[in-house]
């Protein structure tokens, strides 16, 4: 955990300057803070630089964008998300809904971990149990309930839920399936996957991992004999790496290294429109009495916020302006509202509502979001020009963050945070985290305190509605409601942008950022 040293006097004009060059001289920066050996991958590797530490191959907690890419090339589960958002068969050959509340599920034949032992129905029912016996888990929010696995014969099972989950394929697309004997409510490290490749040497405390083709592997053969995986803190050194050909494959780049690399020879950009919501979300934890307590203190704050200037001058038109609680590229979102900037109506109504002497304490982790502590200086300065006295606190990449977000540790008011949509549908992304009730909060498994008992019945009912068209407007009227509460001092939804070695092709960048590893080659 460290603090961020601010100089004085710095005014919100000279922030947002400073947000869009803060990277003039990305080029002469060093390569530091890579761990592992430097130079090129060789022949027939390839090397990925990630933004943020990949502590385990398993995503019951941990489940950053990029580490899709590299946790299901190891590990998969019986469905994934593929182009435009739709489900896909993976391990399973089989996924359909045979009943309201009951799915019937069949297993790929023939399909095994790479030490050789078969995919069974029993993996994917200890999987399940795994997944669920984790406190704070990202992946359970997700589901309105775990289903319980009912086996038919060797490959076929039904999936069987209290209420109907009329998109349970794509939720199970995040439950990776391990081995029954070695799975265990918590993150894995090691032991045998299905996916395409299989890990030859790992560090999950520098984060970094070499995996080398699976010779078992179900489908077709990669082209791709090895793969480098590496945690790069600084988007400097990964920038100058990808320049110099030391890392073939870097993601979730800031708008100004995008415009660096754009058109240089031997890289390239791939871009696509984005399924993560980028926030700036209250502390839904404060007592009674508190002023973040009141739905009315929280509206007046927002408006101290220029997001305008902010996608402009500091994301540099890479992203766009929240207009509504999730991201509305994904099925079954609506806009809600937007976020208008007017300090002087913060001014006017924070002081009707007796709470003129605010004081805000903002915390994030380092590359949450591209250009997070530029747009969280900005914030700061907005947030001073209304009268609201604000102080920022930054975590490294891997520290106990999450100890925060649960209410564990310190007290803050508004964390930096981004969430992931990994099914592509909103109410996946509503019941992460909306949908947070008293039971959930007693393990602090709800998202930030956010706990409403209507709205989450309201959402339960919705994410229900087996008929797609009232269900759509269901989930609409529980989103306006949900806006109505005023989650966020600000909100945004980037681009997905990533960069690559020209000799890197057919990566198929994902709007959930990732791609499949098995489907990437390489020329010369």
């Amino acid at each position: 955990m460290t603090r961020i040293p601010y100089a004085p006097a710095l005014s919100r004009r000279s922030v947002l300057r400073l947000g869009a060059g803060a990277s003039a001289g990305i080029a002469l920066a060093p390569l530091t803070g890579c761990a592992g050996p430097t130079g090129a991958p060789g022949p027939g590797a390839i090397s990925l630089g990630l933004n943020r530490s990949l502590v385990s191959l398993d995503n019951k907690l941990n489940q950053f964008d990029a580490a899709v890419t590299v946790q299901r090339a190891v590990r998969q589960a019986l469905t994934r998300i593929g182009k435009g958002l739709r489900p896909e068969l993976a391990l399973a050959d089989r996924f359909e809904m045979t009943e309201p509340t009951a799915w019937t599920v069949r297993l790929r034949e023939g399909v095994r971990y790479s030490d050789g032992t078969p995919v069974t129905v029993k993996d994917v029912s200890t999987a399940l149990k795994m997944y669920a016996g984790v406190n704070g888990s990202f992946i359970v929010g997700l589901f309105p309930e775990m289903p319980t696995v009912e086996p038919v014969d060797g490959r076929t099972f039904r999936l069987h839920t209290k209420r109907p989950v009329p998109i349970l394929d794509q939720l199970m697309a995040n439950i990776l399936i391990s081995p029954a004997a070695g799975n265990r409510p918590e993150e894995l490290s090691g032991g045998a996957g299905s996916g395409p490749y299989v890990v030859t040497s790992a560090n999950s405390g520098t984060g970094e991992y070499t995996l080398a083709v699976n010779p078992r592997y179900w489908g077709r053969r990669p082209t791709v004999d090895r793969v480098r995986v590496r945690f790069v803190p600084e988007e400097s050194s990964r920038v100058v790496a990808v320049r110099s050909g030391e890392l073939d494959v870097i993601d979730t780049i800031t708008p100004d290294s995008a415009e660096q690399l754009k058109g240089l020879p031997g890289v390239r950009l791939d871009r696509t429109s984005g399924t993560r919501v980028n926030q700036l979300f209250f502390n839904f934890r404060k007592p009674r009495g508190h002023p973040l307590a009141d739905a009315r203190v929280r509206e007046a704050l927002s408006y101290a916020i220029d997001g305008e200037a902010l996608v402009r001058d500091v994301l540099t038109d890479s992203a766009q302006q929240a207009e509504g609680v999730v991201p509305l590229a994904l099925k079954g979102a609506v806009r809600t509202g937007r976020y208008v900037h007017d300090p002087g109506e913060a001014r006017k109504r924070l002081a009707a509502l007796g709470a003129s002497d605010l004081k805000v304490k903002i915390i994030w982790e380092s590359g949450e979001f591209p250009a997070d502590t530029s747009v969280m200086e900005a914030v700061l300065e907005m947030l001073r020009d209304a009268g609201v006295r604000a102080s920022l606190q930054q975590f490294e990449p891997g520290g106990d963050i999450q100890q925060w977000r649960q209410g564990r540790r310190g007290d803050w008011d508004v964390l930096g945070n981004g969430f992931s949509v990994p099914t592509g549908h909103a109410s996946t992304s509503l019941q992460g985290m909306y949908g947070g009730t008293p039971e959930k909060e007693k393990s602090r498994d709800t998202y930030q305190g956010y706990v409403f008992p209507r709205i989450a019945t309201r959402l339960a009912d919705a994410s229900a509605e087996t008929d797609e068209k009232t269900r759509n407007e269901r989930l609409a009227a529980v989103q306006r409601q949900i806006w109505d509460t005023r989650p966020c001092l600000w909100a945004f939804v980037p681009d997905v942008v990533l960069a690559r070695r020209t000799r890197v092709r057919d990566v198929g960048l994902l709007q959930l950022n990732s791609y499949d590893l098995a489907a990437v080659r390489l020329e010369g």
